[in-house]
Order: C-alpha cells, then structure tokens, then sequence
C-alpha cells in the first residue's frame, strides 16, 4: 500500500470538522481515510475538542449487513453504530457523498464561496469571499458580519456548524438550492437570497511583500519576502508550495500561512515540507498499533528564512507539516495553538454501498509529539496582528526588508 494521504469529507459538522489521514489504495482492502471541510478552508473548520473513541469495523458492518437484509439503509444502521461509540472523527457515507468527498480532493465543492472567522469580538466575519461565486456576485465583502442563515441567528454559533449551514450539510443541499443570508456592514443590515454552486478553489496563492508592517507588496524591495498561502492541501498543492519556494529570489524569506488549513491529503503535506526539508522524518504513525513513518525527499531548501503562521484553524495535514518544520528546527512558528486533530480513520465499504470512516490510530510529530487534543503551540504566540509579527520575525532572520 502506497503512502498515507487525507481526504475530504462532505456533510455535517461532526464530519466537516474532521481532518485526517488517508491512505492510498482500495477502499474493499482497507485504504486509510478521513474528512474535511469542503470548500474554502481558510478559517472555516473550529469544533470543540473530543477524545476520539473507536469502534469495531465489523460491529458496523454486521449492523449494516442486517438492515440491508431487512430492507432497511444500511446507512443509518452504520451511523447509529458509529454514534453509540463515541468515535468523534467517524462517519458514514453514502455513494453519492463519496463521490463528492473524491471530487473534493481536487478542490471541488459545493457552497456560496464565503470563507468564515470568528472576529475580535466574538461575531461571525466573513473572511474572504471568493471571486466569481454566488456570494461575491451578491456584494457581500471581506469584514462583513453573519447574523443570519435562513433566518436563524448564528452570531453565537460555532463557525463549523455555521460554514455547515452555507453548505447545507444538514439538508444535503445541492448545486442550485438556495440559501438566505442577513449580514451587517457598519450600520447597514440587509437580506440577500444566494443559489449554491459548483465551486472550485485555488489552494495555494502566491505574493511578494514589503516591508515588515507596510501595506506594499512592491517586488522592488532590496531584500524580499514572499507568502506562500495554503488553504488546504488539495492534489497538486504540495507541488505548488515546492514550484513557489524554487522560483522566489534567492535571497527571499518565506512565510509560510497555514492559518484556517484544515488540512488534505498527507501526502502533499509531505511533499511541500519536502521543499524546505533535505530528507529526513515528517511524522510517524500507527494503525492498529502497527508503527509507520513518513520521510521528506531530499534536496530541499533549507538555507531559506522560514516563518510559518498557524491559528486555531490549523488542523492535521497542516498540524503536521507544522510540527515537521518546528522539530526540525527548520523554521520559526508564530500565531496561537492549533486545533489538535491527529486521529487516523481507514475506511471500508459497507453492505448496501455506503462507506464508513473509523478511527484506527494516531500520529506524531518527528520529536514524538502527540497532536490529538493537544495541538501545536507555536514559538511565538500572538493574538491580533499576527502576520505582522510574523513578517518582523522574518525579517529578523534576514529573510526580508
């Protein structure tokens, strides 16, 4: 069996809040999996901290066995299974949600196109919209306020189910449904009816900046930096980060932001550590108590400045790729805790063709560190005005203006 990827798991907010490690194969011979949240990941995937229980495979599948025999959702038999155990990262799907969860890893997903963050005051913000969707057609901007969803009130909420509710998790939206937004911009409220689509997002951007605290992104700056944004690690993005890294100036520090990455696929996570990493341990794992591990390539930059921003949106894939970078010492890690999700999921076909999702084990950081329920603190914690400081540590390794 080939090496561990994570995959992205399409409904509910237990399920959305997931993010695990995959493995590649078939799902009938044991494939490890996992979820995601779909969609633009960037602050999106908060839920509260549960111990991840683990129930037995052939409990569920027998359950769904019978319920198939009797005529009934082979489904619903799993999930019931899945729920009495207290399994917090378990899920079952049905085909046609596979189907989407596949489609996911290549950055596909259902919604609006608005990327959610919980703002200084405790509201619901509207981090990031993104250009050409139902929302950005709507005028809904970047720093407006979600009060409403269908007219019920989320400013409370926690921002998964809220992300869930733009999805229609619950009520299994689809491409064309509709869905109703109150938002607030200074004193303005207004009501918009928004049509989810087919969205497909770009997962690593790319940018020069100026001067630590400046606004300027001029590529004239006689020492340069360059951001590397990684909104999840979709197939290719792991590439992407390596191709960024290997066409930035010679001189130039990198910050890396992995703030609101839900994580991916493993495997990318992999490959972009690769392109500041000369070889060496990523992580390790286990299955079944059986122990694995995970290796950079070797060749990487590691001359490069490098600062990586995290928040408590930082989950799994990019949990480890984080936890590679801080105890290998190849980088400086700024920003708060991350979300602590570290739990390993294999997937296995079920009688009457639905999928279930079940925790098998967990992964470590090369130093042995455990991130399940526990996350990753960062060398320099900081709250409001993060990559500012981020940019000033940077330049204070020599890797911008």
């Amino acid at each position: 069996m080939s090496g561990p990827t994570q995959c992205f798991g399409p409904r509910g907010v237990r399920r959305g809040a997931a993010l695990t490690l995959v493995f590649a194969g078939v799902l009938a011979t044991g494939a490890v999996t996992g979820s995601l949240p779909r969609g633009s990941a960037k602050s999106e995937s908060f839920a509260s901290r549960s111990v991840a229980s683990t129930v037995d495979r052939d409990e569920v599948a027998d359950a769904a066995a019978r319920a198939v025999a009797d005529g009934k959702s082979g489904k619903e038999a799993a999930e019931a299974v899945v729920s009495r155990s207290g399994d917090r990262w378990g899920a079952v799907y049905d085909e046609r949600q596979y189907e989407e969860f596949e489609q996911a890893l290549d950055g596909s997903y259902t919604g609006v196109g608005i990327s959610a963050t919980r703002s200084a005051d405790g509201q619901v913000e509207v981090a990031r919209v993104q250009p050409g969707s139902p929302a950005d057609r709507a005028g809904i901007e970047p720093g407006d306020l979600l009060r409403t969803i269908d007219g019920h009130r989320v400013d409370k909420r926690p921002v998964a189910e809220v992300v869930a509710l733009l999805r229609g998790d619950r009520t299994e939206a689809a491409e064309g449904s509709t869905v109703v937004l109150g938002t607030e911009r200074g004193d303005r409220r207004r009501t918009e009816t928004l049509h989810r689509a087919r969205l497909t997002t770009e997962a690593v951007t790319v940018r020069r900046l100026g001067p630590p605290g400046s606004a300027s992104s001029s590529p004239s700056s006689s020492s340069p930096a360059v951001m590397i944004e990684v909104d999840s690690f979709t197939r290719g993005s792991g590439a992407k980060v390596r191709d960024a890294v290997r066409g930035a100036p010679s001189d130039a520090g990198v910050l890396l932001d992995l703030r609101g990455n839900s994580g991916g696929l493993v495997t990318e996570a992999v490959t972009a550590a690769s392109a500041f990493l000369d070889g060496g341990l990523v992580a390790t794992y286990d299955v079944h108590g059986e122990q694995r591990a995970l290796y950079a390539e070797p060749g990487g930059d590691t001359d490069r400045p490098l600062v990586v921003l995290v928040d408590g949106g930082t989950m799994s894939a990019a949990e480890l790729l984080t936890g590679a970078l801080q105890d290998r010492g190849r980088a400086v890690t700024v920003g708060s805790r991350t979300f602590g999700k570290g739990s390993v999921q294999m997937p296995s076909k079920l009688p009457g063709g639905s999928v279930a999702e079940l925790t098998v084990g967990h992964y470590r950081t090369p130093a042995g560190r455990s991130v399940d329920e526990r996350g990753i603190t960062p060398d320099l914690a900081v709250g409001s005005g993060a990559e500012q400081r981020a940019e000033t540590v940077l330049s204070g390794l020599g890797g911008g203006s």
